[in-house]
Formats: structure tokens, C-alpha cells, sequence
């Protein structure tokens, strides 16, 4: 079968013939058609991710059909569509994910191919009012999104929320199911074309946060969130504590910004604000965020379409932040 392979930190991703998979009694064997980018991918290309010791094909989201099943897995699975939960053995605290647990596409290969092997576990119907692309760009930005919102911020109808960094995957996904659970949603980017673009899907409001008092115009407009929603960290994360109100949540799921060297921890006990850190999620959260994007027929932004040749192409693209929305890889009809 073909690969999109990268060989090593730092090298290309080059499309290769490789074996194709086996099922192990527990797994199965998905014929991908359609899969999808995230900046992790970038990340470990970069050499910035740890557990690249040996040449793997990246790719965390995918959707696809059945192709083969391992010795204890129901034949009733076979010639199914369905898509790929990328969060492998969470395990059985919903609090915390324990030390088994492992995001497909490093260490083990995913999905920048014409197939993959994958636990029978993590694999779930595809929504049938999404397309194979569609449902391909939901998992990683999808669960993220989800656990973030609802399992650690607990986001209720009516609620401020501010969304940093909009365009990319998850942020994009949090900001379609803020909007579905009726709260009132505001964002920030560093381009203004994006910030236009999110305001065609209701957001109350945008902010540029590369001018210098970004802050003080959020504080006249809105005067503070109840939820934030982070995945920048950086010199701009203190700000975030000055925008919370009393009894707020922020929650942080990245660091692209860098990290954050300072913040006004008496604000942060005056406040009486909560922290919370969030990694992708369990198979509950997942089968929830399934469940919600179903009930609320949420259909995942997409960007573009590569092939699956053109994946090299794609991530540089992915590299530039240029996207708004999910970057697809359409790999078989």
C-alpha cells in the first residue's frame, strides 16, 4: 500500500510502497478515504515531539471503511464506514489519562495512508450527515474541543466565552459547539480576514490580538469571559487572568506561542479563577462529542484538499497558519 512516510526529524514526507498492516486479535484494519492534519503532526516532523526513533507515518484523524478484523473482533464491523477515535488506551480515570495511554501517529503509524491498523475500541459509525472528508477533519479537534468545553470548563447556555487563536482545528471545532450550546462566543486572531470569517457563524465579536491594546478594547466591549479557551500559552496567557471574571475557568490545551513566564497570581486568588489543563480525552468524551455533533448536525470547517501525494505540500501549508479550518487529505474513493 502507499504511505506518506516521514523518515526523520526534520525530513520530508515522502510517498512510499509499504506492507499493509495485520489486525491483531483486538484491532482492525480501516481502508482510509479521507484524512486530516494537525499541527502535532508539524510539531513532530519539527523534532519537537518526543518518541520519533524510527521512520512512522503521521496522521491522527481518519475515516474510512473496514477492510479486515482481527480474531475477537465481530465480522459485523466489515465493509462499515466509520471514523477513528485517535486517543488510544486513556484508560479507566476520566480525570486523567494513564501511562499507556498514546495519540495515533506516533509511535505507532496513522493515517497519511491507504490504510490503518487500529483498536477496535476507537473506532465508532461515521455520522451519517457528514462526508468521508467531513468526518475525517472531527476527531483530534473534535474530542479536544469537547473535553475542553463541557468535561473541564463545564460551559453552560448564556456563558461568556472567549476563544483564543481562531483558524485552526480546534479552536474552529470549539467555537461551532460553544455556538450549538448557546453561548455567547467571542474570539481572537492575528488576521482580520479570519476574524470576518468567524463572524458568518455568529461569534458576538473578534479582536486582532497582535494590536498592542487589544486588551483594554476587549474590557470596553465585553468586560470579561466566564470561559477561555487557550491553546497559545505565550506572553499573551497573563492577559487572559485580566479578562476572566470573578469564579472564571481558562482552559489551556497548547503552547504554540510558547511558554508563559509570568502571570498575576493575585489576581489569579482574588479572582478566585481556575486553571485547567486538558490533553484530548477519554472514550466517553468521545463517544459524547459524537453524540453532540449528531444532535446538532455540526459539520467540521474544512479549508482544503490535498491528495495523498500532496501531503508534503500540505503540511507546509499547515506550517504557515494560513488555514481556516481543517486540512484533508483525500486518499481513496
Amino acid at each position: 500500500m502507499k504511505a506518506s512516510v516521514l523518515e526523520g526529524a526534520g525530513h520530508k514526507l515522502r510517498l512510499l510502497e509499504v506492507p499493509e498492516p495485520l489486525p491483531s486479535p483486538n484491532d482492525v484494519i480501516i481502508e482510509l478515504k479521507a484524512a486530516a492534519l494537525n499541527h502535532r503532526d508539524v510539531w513532530i516532523q519539527k523534532g519537537l515531539y518526543p518518541g520519533l526513533n524510527l521512520a512512522v507515518t503521521l496522521g491522527s484523524d481518519g475515516c474510512g471503511v473496514v477492510k479486515a478484523c482481527g480474531s475477537q473482533v465481530s465480522e459485523e464491523w466489515l465493509n462499515k464506514a466509520v471514523i477513528i477515535n485517535p486517543s488510544i488506551e486513556w484508560g479507566i480515570d476520566e480525570n486523567v489519562h494513564d501511562a499507556n495511554f498514546k495519540i495515533l501517529g506516533l509511535p505507532e503509524d496513522g493515517t497519511f495512508a491507504e490504510c490503518v491498523r487500529v483498536p477496535s475500541s476507537n473506532i465508532y459509525p461515521k455520522p451519517k450527515h457528514l462526508t468521508f472528508e467531513q468526518a475525517a477533519a472531527l476527531p483530534l479537534a473534535g474530542l479536544t474541543a469537547y473535553r475542553a468545553l463541557f468535561s473541564r470548563a463545564k460551559l453552560k447556555p448564556g456563558e461568556k466565552i472567549l476563544i483564543t487563536g481562531i483558524g485552526g482545528g480546534a479552536a474552529l471545532m470549539a467555537m461551532q459547539f460553544a455556538l450549538a450550546a448557546k453561548a455567547n462566543v467571542y474570539v481572537t486572531s492575528s488576521s482580520n480576514e479570519k476574524l470576518q470569517k468567524a463572524a458568518q457563524f455568529g461569534v458576538k465579536a473578534g479582536f486582532l490580538y497582535t494590536d498592542s491594546k487589544w486588551q483594554e478594547k476587549v474590557m470596553k466591549e465585553v468586560e470579561g469571559f466566564d470561559v477561555i479557551v487557550d491553546s497559545a500559552g505565550g506572553e499573551n496567557f497573563d492577559k487572559l487572568i485580566s479578562l476572566a471574571n470573578p469564579s472564571g475557568r481558562i482552559v489551556t490545551f497548547g503552547a504554540t506561542a510558547g511558554t508563559v513566564k509570568e502571570i498575576n497570581i493575585r489576581k489569579l486568588f482574588w479572582k478566585q479563577l481556575s486553571i485547567l489543563g486538558t490533553t484530548m480525552g477519554s472514550a466517553n468524551d468521545f463517544e459524547n462529542m459524537l453524540k453532540f455533533v449528531k444532535k446538532h448536525k455540526i459539520v467540521p470547517i474544512i479549508d482544503s484538499n490535498f491528495l495523498l501525494q500532496e501531503a508534503e505540500f500540505a503540511m507546509r501549508k499547515m506550517e504557515r497558519g494560513e488555514q481556516f479550518g481543517k486540512i484533508v487529505l483525500k486518499i481513496t474513493n
